[in-house]
C-alpha cells in the first residue's frame, strides 16, 4: 500500500517492465536470451521521475558544491542536495505500509546504468514506521552533467519477507561431495563446451539455434520442465487514487 502524502514531487508508481534501451539495442536483441536479467528487470515497482532536470556536482563535501537545474526552466525541482557528499536526495511524496513482517528494499533500476551517478539503496521495515524516506543517488564522475528525463525511473521497490535471509544456513562444499549433482554439472559442462566450438562451424546445429535454451526453457538434465519455473513476471499495477 502507498499513501500519498503530497502531491509533490508527482511521482508515479507502475510495475517495472522487462526491456531496457540498451538490451533493445543489442545486436540482434541478443541481451533478451539472459533469462535472468528479464526477471530481474521486473522484480518490483518503479517510481518515475515528474520533472525533466539535470545535476551536477565537483567534488566537495558541501551541499553547495552541486548544482541543480530543472530544464523546463519553471517546474519545482523533485531532487535537492539534503546530504552533502555529493548525494542527490528525492523525497518520496508516500508513506509504505507492507504486510506484517514485510520490509521494502528502496533500490537502483536492475540493469538500467547511468552515466556518473549510482543509486545507494536501504531497506525499510515498511511493516509499522510512520516515517517517509528518501532515494539517494551518489555521484560518481566530478563537474559532469546528469540528467533525469521525465518518467525516467528513480528507485525501485522490492518488497520482502523480514528473516528469510537469515533463515538460511550457508555451506560450501566440493561439489564431488554430491555424486548426481556432480555428474550433471560434468554432462552439462561437456555440452556446452561443444556447443560454443560448434558456433564457429558452418551449418552445425550449434549454428542453427544461434544459443542453448535450456535454462530459457527450465529445462533440467532429464529434460523435464523444472515446476514453478518462471520466464515473466505479472506484478499487479497500483490502484489510482480514488477521486471523492
Amino acid at each position: 500500500m502507498a499513501y500519498r502524502v503530497s502531491n509533490r514531487p508527482a511521482f508515479k508508481l507502475v510495475r517495472a517492465p522487462l526491456d531496457r534501451k540498451w538490451m533493445d539495442d543489442s545486436r540482434d536483441r541478443f541481451a533478451y536470451r539472459c533469462l535472468p536479467l528479464l526477471i530481474a528487470n521486473q522484480s518490483g515497482w518503479l517510481a518515475l521521475n515528474s520533472v525533466p532536470f539535470r545535476a551536477s556536482w565537483n567534488g566537495g563535501w558541501d551541499k553547495a558544491c552541486m548544482a541543480v537545474e530543472a530544464l523546463d526552466g519553471v517546474s519545482e525541482l523533485p531532487a535537492i542536495t539534503h546530504f552533502g557528499e555529493g548525494v542527490l536526495t528525492f523525497h518520496m511524496p508516500w508513506l509504505f505500509r507492507t504486510p506484517p513482517g514485510w520490509n521494502l528494499w528502496a533500490h537502483g533500476i536492475p540493469n538500467h546504468p547511468k552515466d556518473g551517478i549510482v543509486a545507494l539503496e536501504g531497506v525499510i521495515e515498511t511493516d509499522w514506521a510512520l516515517a517517509t524516506f528518501t532515494m539517494n543517488w551518489k555521484f560518481t564522475a566530478r563537474n559532469m552533467w546528469v540528467t533525469f528525463e521525465k518518467d525516467e525511473p528513480i528507485c525501485m521497490l522490492t518488497p520482502f519477507r523480514r528473516g528469510d535471509l537469515e533463515s538460511l544456513d550457508p555451506v560450501e562444499k566440493d561439489l564431488a561431495e554430491n555424486p548426481e549433482m556432480h555428474a550433471a554439472y560434468t554432462e552439462w559442462s561437456a555440452s556446452r563446451e561443444k556447443f560454443i566450438k560448434d558456433l564457429n562451424k558452418p551449418g552445425s546445429e550449434a549454428q542453427a539455434m544461434k544459443w542453448e535454451k535450456d535454462y530459457f526453457r527450465g529445462l533440467g538434465p532429464d529434460g523435464k520442465v523444472m515446476p514453478q519455473h518462471q520466464t515473466r513476471l505479472t506484478l499487479k499495477e497500483f490502484e489510482p487514487i480514488k477521486k471523492k
